[in-house]
C-alpha cells in the first residue's frame, strides 16, 4: 500500500515532484548533457542524482570523498570531479583502485598535486581563486602549477574557478561587474594552463557565466529561500514537514522541528501559509500569527538546502507538497552521501 503524507514521522523532508521536474527541465534545456556538471553537495543523494542522469547529465561534481565513494558505488562514476582540495591519498587510492569511477581532482598547490599523484589519480584541474576567499591558486600561478602537475605525470584537463561570492548578489550591476572580473581571471589562467575543461559557476550565476564549458550548479534542483530572493527561473521544491506539538495561551504554537532539522547559516526558514517564525531552538520552532491546534501539520521552507538535507536520512517525493495528510508519497530517496 502506498504511504501517505499523514503517515510520515516528523520532522521530515518533502520534495515537490512537479517543481523538481520543472527545475530540471529548465536547466537541461539551457545546459544540456555535459555542459552541466551537477553538484551533488546540494542534495547528497545518489537516488536523486539518477534522476539527473535520466535528464542527460552523467558527469557530476562532488565536495567530499564520501560523495565520490557513494556515487561510484551507485554506478554513477562515469566522470566525477572532486571540486575540493584533499590530502587524503589513502582514500583516493582506494577509490581509484575500485575501478568504478573516472576521477578528477582539483589542485591548487604542490602538496595537493603530490596527494593526487600518491593516491593514483591521473587527472586534475587547476583550481583558481577568482574572487571568493576560499581555495584556489592566484591566476598568475596557474600555469606554473599545471607544469608541476604534468611533470609528475598528471593529465591537466583544464581549470576550475568558483565565483561563490557572487551567487547571492542581488544587485545586477554589482553582479555583472563581479562576473566580468571573475571570468577574466579564469580566462587568463586557462590561457596559461590549457586543456579542454573550464569548470565553475553555480545556480546563482547559471545564466551569466558564459565562459565555463561545464556549469557546477546543484541547488537549482530544489532551491531554497536564499536563492528565492533572486530573480531565478527555478522554484522552491524542498520543504520541512513538521507537527504542532504545543499551543500556548500566549498566542504561539510550537513545532517539532528546529535547529537539528534545519540549517540556519542563511537565516531562519520561512513559514508556508499565514503566520511568522518566532525562533528556532534545538528541537523546536516557535510560530505565531495564526490559529493552530495540536496535531496540525505545518510546512517550512529551508533557507539553505545543502546543510539542511545533510541533517536527514531520507526525503519523500510527493506529487504536490501540502499539509494534506492523504497526499500519496511517490518515492522515498535515501540521503546516502552524507558524511566525510
Amino acid at each position: 500500500m502506498t504511504m501517505k503524507v499523514g503517515e510520515i514521522n516528523t520532522p521530515a523532508l518533502l520534495v515537490d515532484s512537479n517543481v523538481f521536474t520543472e527545475n530540471i527541465s529548465h536547466m537541461s534545456a539551457a545546459r544540456p548533457g555535459a555542459s552541466l556538471r551537477p553538484h551533488v553537495k546540494a542534495f547528497k543523494s545518489s537516488y536523486l542524482a539518477k534522476e539527473l542522469v535520466a535528464a542527460g547529465h552523467e558527469n557530476f561534481c562532488c565536495a567530499t570523498i564520501r560523495e565520490m565513494e557513494g556515487m561510484a558505488a551507485a554506478g554513477l562514476g562515469k566522470d566525477l570531479l572532486l571540486a575540493n582540495q584533499t590530502l587524503n591519498s589513502e582514500r583516493l587510492k582506494k577509490l581509484i583502485d575500485g575501478g568504478s569511477a573516472r576521477v578528477t581532482v582539483a589542485v591548487d598547490s604542490e602538496e595537493t598535486i603530490q596527494a593526487a599523484k600518491i593516491g593514483g589519480v591521473s587527472e586534475v584541474l587547476i583550481d583558481v581563486d577568482v574572487g571568493m576567499p576560499r581555495c584556489g591558486c592566484h591566476p598568475n600561478e596557474a600555469g606554473e602549477l599545471a607544469e608541476k602537475a604534468r611533470a609528475v605525470g598528471l593529465n591537466v584537463r583544464g581549470v576550475m574557478g568558483y565565483e561563490g561570492h557572487l551567487m547571492h548578489q542581488k544587485d545586477q550591476q554589482k553582479r555583472d561587474m563581479g562576473m566580468a572580473r571573475s571570468i577574466k581571471k579564469l580566462e587568463t589562467a586557462h590561457a596559461e594552463v590549457g586543456g579542454e575543461v573550464i569548470s565553475g559557476g553555480g545556480t546563482g550565476t547559471w545564466e551569466s557565466n558564459n565562459l565555463v564549458t561545464e556549469l557546477q550548479a546543484g541547488s537549482y534542483v530544489l532551491m531554497d529561500t536564499e536563492y528565492a530572493r533572486q530573480d531565478l527561473p527555478f522554484q522552491q521544491g524542498l520543504f520541512l514537514l513538521t507537527t504542532v506539538i504545543s499551543v500556548s495561551g500566549r498566542g504561539h504554537a510550537v513545532l517539532d522541528g528546529g535547529l537539528k532539522a534545519l540549517a540556519m547559516d542563511s537565516g531562519p526558514p520561512s513559514l508556508v501559509g499565514k503566520g511568522e517564525i518566532m525562533y528556532c531552538a534545538d528541537e523546536h520552532t516557535g510560530i505565531t500569527g495564526n490559529s493552530w491546534k495540536v496535531g496540525n501539520r505545518v510546512l517550512l521552507r529551508p533557507a539553505h538546502i545543502d546543510p539542511t538535507i545533510s541533517k536527514h536520512e531520507v526525503m519523500h517525493l510527493v506529487e504536490k507538497v501540502s499539509e494534506t495528510d492523504d497526499s500519496p508519497v511517490i518515492d522515498t530517496w535515501p540521503i546516502d552521501l552524507r558524511g566525510w
